[in-house]
């Protein structure tokens, strides 16, 4: 089963603002009007997106939290966040 042309768009929606791109939100709010989606659906997945996105950034901020706190984790890992042990800042 293929999802038709608007709700793909709407996804698209969503996942532009969750993925923070602007250029990528403006297209495919253009591209879900063309499609046919109504005002109030593109503005209903911005709304799912954005908490979706909020969940995700408190998880992630807890997880930093948690995970570079010296007194809640085994000094490996502590280390790894100061010293960049992800690769980010080898």
């Amino acid at each position: 089963m293929k999802l038709e042309e608007r709700i793909r768009e709407l996804i698209a929606v969503g996942a532009s603002v969750t993925a923070n791109c602007q250029p990528c939100l403006k297209y495919h709010i253009s591209k879900a009007l063309e499609s046919g989606a109504e005002e109030h659906e593109i503005t209903e997945a911005v709304r799912v997106a954005r908490m979706v996105r909020k969940g995700a950034t408190a998880e992630m901020d807890k997880f930093i939290s948690d995970s570079c706190n010296p007194d809640m984790v085994s000094s490996e890992t502590a280390e790894g966040c100061v010293s960049g042990g992800c690769g980010c800042n080898a």
